[in-house]
This record gives C-alpha cells, sequence and structure tokens, in this order.
C-alpha cells in the first residue's frame, strides 16, 4: 500500500492509496478539493467541517443523479444504434436543478446547524 500527501482546501492529508490507483486518487481528491473551494469561496460557510459535508452531499447527489440517468437510458435503450446516441446526450435542464437542490440543502443545513461562527 502507497501513501500519498494531499492538499484538500489546503491543508495537507497523508492517504493509503492502492498501487496503481494513484491517479484515481489523485482525481477524487481534486473533485472534493474543488467541490469545497466552490462552497468555501461562495462565504455563506466558514467552518471547514460544514463546508466538508456540504461538499459530501453536492459530490453524493451528483452520483445518485449519473445512477438514476444510467438506469432510466438502459431500460430505454432501443434496438437502434443512432437513438441510443441521442438517448446518450446530456439534459441541459440537470445542472439548473441541481443547482437548486443544492440551494435548498444548504438552507436546510443552516438552518438545522444555527449560525456558523467557527473559522476554517
Amino acid at each position: 500500500m502507497k501513501q500519498l500527501e494531499v492538499q484538500i482546501l489546503q491543508q495537507s492529508y497523508l492517504l493509503a492509496c492502492p498501487e496503481g490507483q494513484e491517479s484515481r486518487l489523485l482525481e477524487a481528491v481534486e473533485r472534493v478539493d474543488t467541490a469545497m473551494t466552490r462552497i468555501r469561496d461562495a462565504g455563506k460557510v466558514r467552518a471547514r467541517e460544514r463546508i466538508a459535508v456540504l461538499a459530501a452531499l453536492n459530490l453524493a447527489f451528483e452520483i445518485a443523479d449519473r445512477e438514476a440517468a444510467d438506469l432510466a437510458a438502459a431500460s430505454q435503450r432501443p434496438a437502434m444504434p443512432e437513438a441510443a446516441d441521442a438517448a446518450d446526450a446530456p439534459d441541459s435542464a440537470l445542472p439548473a436543478e441541481q443547482d437548486a437542490r443544492v440551494q435548498q440543502l444548504l438552507l436546510r443545513l443552516d438552518e438545522a446547524l444555527g449560525e456558523d461562527t467557527s473559522p476554517l
């Protein structure tokens, strides 16, 4: 097992990684860091734990949406290859829907956790 030192939201972490999976781990770290940085830079959340929870929820929603889309596409995939290519085209309404869901989650989380007074 290999160990990699990575940075997430400007904090170092030493992570164990199976041999040959370094690039996958680094891609995952980049996604988490990007998600957390976006939330922090939005300015509404300052506590590192809250940022991590929101980033995890955002990523979980993305995975769930992708799985649901894959399942729907697989169940509706017609026998003709041209029609299958059209079914795989991205839905332009999905990002706006995700953004609205994320904003609702942020509001609910803020209400549940109360005032955020802890620094990063």
